[in-house]
């Protein structure tokens, strides 16, 4: 009985740090979506209440009728669905090269590979931006997809998984007459599932919330990106809160539906990369 009621109790503790953190988490996101709301006067005036005053959806209304929000909602998806599509098929196709053939140097180039994963992106920054206007990307769509092509952790993600594929498996399907592109597609690319939904959430995310390089690499309003929507609603002299709330969380909702979707594949994925 008493280790019962001592088990119960370290539970219930355990759960009760959990919802703690949980909220921690989470306040954030209801204080977001709350002062959207808001008008900009009340947030101003009393920021730190949750439930509004004086509900008005004027910063939804600027946001989606009175600004080019769904131009650069077609912006935002074209860019990331094309770098995750990209880097999910150069990724696991790399990192099938990378697990199944011998080939000159090859422990060398993947070190090599994975060292450039501890240089920051931000060292990158001014190179690519000189390789890009040299090239005639500047101010384009592509500026934002072509370097980004080829992810190293994706690479190394995706080998580490094929590594545990049956070499006898492969082999089989060799004898049996299948060709080197049907053996990726119909037994590599499905065994390794866990591994692409997780790629795919984690590319996703990083491409929808990226500020630092369309903000570097466009100069148009037309060729925007959600994230630089943001800054949209704010000039010099004044910032409509409301709006900048609403577009906040109307960002939140693909992403927010991608994971629902894919959350699965995503938590297989992460805890078999873990007993890895």
């Amino acid at each position: 009985m008493k280790k019962l009621n001592s088990d119960f109790i370290c539970r219930a503790l355990f759960l009760l740090f959990l919802i703690a953190i949980s909220l921690v988490v989470i306040l954030p996101y209801i204080w977001m979506l709350s002062n959207s709301f808001k008008s900009t006067k009340e947030t101003l005036m009393d920021a730190a209440h949750i439930f509004p005053k004086a509900p008005t959806l004027n910063g939804y209304k600027r946001v989606l009728f009175e600004s080019p929000f769904f131009m650069w909602l077609g912006n935002s998806m074209m860019v990331t669905i094309t770098n995750t599509l990209a880097i999910l098929f150069t990724s696991s196709l790399i990192g099938y090269v990378f697990s199944r053939y011998e080939f000159w140097n090859k422990k060398l180039l993947f070190t090599m590979m994975l060292s450039t994963m501890m240089v920051p992106a931000q060292a990158t920054i001014i190179p690519t931006f000189i390789l890009i206007n040299a090239v005639g990307l500047f101010n384009s769509p592509w500026a934002l997809i072509i370097p980004s092509v080829f992810s190293v952790f994706g690479i190394y993600l995706c080998k580490e998984f094929i590594d545990e594929i049956p070499k006898e498996l492969l082999e089989s399907a060799g004898i049996d007459g299948a060709g080197d592109w049907q053996i990726f597609f119909k037994i590599v690319l499905p065994q390794i599932r866990p591994a692409i939904g997780a790629l795919g959430i984690f590319t996703f995310l990083e491409h929808w919330n990226d500020y630092l390089r369309p903000l570097i690499y466009l100069n148009s309003s037309e060729k925007m990106t959600l994230p630089l929507a943001i800054s949209f609603f704010s000039t010099q002299h004044s910032t409509d809160l409301s709006a900048t709330m609403a577009v906040s969380a109307l960002i939140m909702i693909p992403v927010t539906i991608v994971f629902l979707l894919f959350q699965r594949q995503f938590v297989k994925g992460i805890s078999m990369t873990g007993m890895k």
